[in-house]
């Protein structure tokens, strides 16, 4: 197969950690042809997308994690499957390529489907599920996000487009910054964001679940740094071994049908205390940290998975 992946720029990656890199690699295991796909690169000439990809080979070298070859012009009869894995936020022009990409032929699976990503915001998605997530308030009326904290008294703030753990604040009532630290957040009530009551349990961190078309694939719990209140990896937390629970199962199994709706394939949800935090739909993580505490190899149920998306598309006698 002919794998392109639309991520960020090749040398963001970090080799020990990234979920895009164990799949790239694990594609190449196979014996495909892994391409990077830069943003920017996406054609659309009359009725064809042609992808402007770099070929590479990546290879578990911290120092060197890909073999660059030369830049091709794929059209999207070349292509077997597009992995969609660039980082938030979900700006201008990562909207561009989810519109460009879902002018695909439906036979060439796009793994998570530009429909659902336009769908799902990251943090807003989720408050339609009112008994599975904490007190939330999505907005940037100033007397409502007063309102708010005064209610709840301790809670989070955060962006409605942000990853990673930025920008993220723990904010009670009685604290004197809590009033600058919304104003900030919110740039002067100019910007909406989201609210959550506090959820106490998260000192014993967070747990990343990735899901693979709506069924558990493996679990990590995130531990924040001694100085830090975010559990991401990418804020300094620490992955712990951790198990599914019945609560997990339960939410699980209310999100599992939208998912599937929505051509979301990969997705890693966080839990905290019982509660659904964020369903994270364009470059979950957390497979790396899986595999290392599970000895497994999440990539390869991943890949035959896409296999099979493939294989059965090529069966079907095309309608486009």
């Amino acid at each position: 197969m002919n794998c392109v992946f639309l991520m960020d720029p090749l040398d963001t990656v970090i080799m020990e950690k990234d979920t895009s890199f164990i799949l790239m690699l694990g594609a190449h295991r196979r014996g495909h042809q892994v391409f990077f796909l830069p943003d920017g690169g996406i054609t659309r000439i009359k009725d064809t997308l042609h992808f402007h990809a770099l070929r590479v080979t990546p290879q578990p070298v911290a120092e060197s994690p890909f073999i660059k070859h030369k830049t091709v012009v794929l059209t999207q009869g070349d292509v077997d499957c597009v992995f969609v894995r660039s980082d938030p936020p979900f700006d201008e022009q990562y909207l561009l390529n989810m519109w460009l990409l879902d002018l695909l032929p439906r036979h060439i699976p796009v793994i998570n489907r530009p429909a659902g990503i336009r769908a799902v915001n990251e943090k807003i998605w989720v408050t339609q599920f009112t008994s599975l997530i904490p007190p939330t308030l999505v907005g940037r009326n100033r007397k409502d996000l007063m309102d708010f904290l005064e209610k709840e008294k301790d809670i989070i703030a955060k962006p409605t487009s942000g990853f990673g753990g930025q920008s993220v604040f723990h904010i009670q009532h009685a604290g004197a910054n809590a009033k600058v630290a919304l104003e900030t957040l919110s740039n002067n009530w100019q910007k909406d964001i989201v609210l959550q009551k506090f959820v106490p349990e998260s000192s014993q961190g967070d747990k990343r679940i990735l899901l693979l078309n709506g069924e558990p694939l493996g679990a990590v719990l995130r531990m924040h740094a001694a100085d830090d209140h975010r559990n991401n990896f990418f804020a300094g937390g620490r992955p712990l071994r951790t198990k599914i629970t019945s609560r997990d199962d339960e939410i699980i199994a209310v999100l599992k049908p939208y998912l599937q709706n929505l051509g979301l394939y990969l997705v890693g949800i966080d839990i905290m205390g019982g509660y659904l935090i964020e369903v994270n739909v364009t470059s979950p993580t957390g497979l790396q940290e899986i595999n290392a505490l599970n000895n497994r190899h999440g990539e390869e149920e991943i890949l035959d998975f896409v296999q099979n998306l493939v294989d059965q598309s090529k069966s079907r006698p095309m309608i486009e």
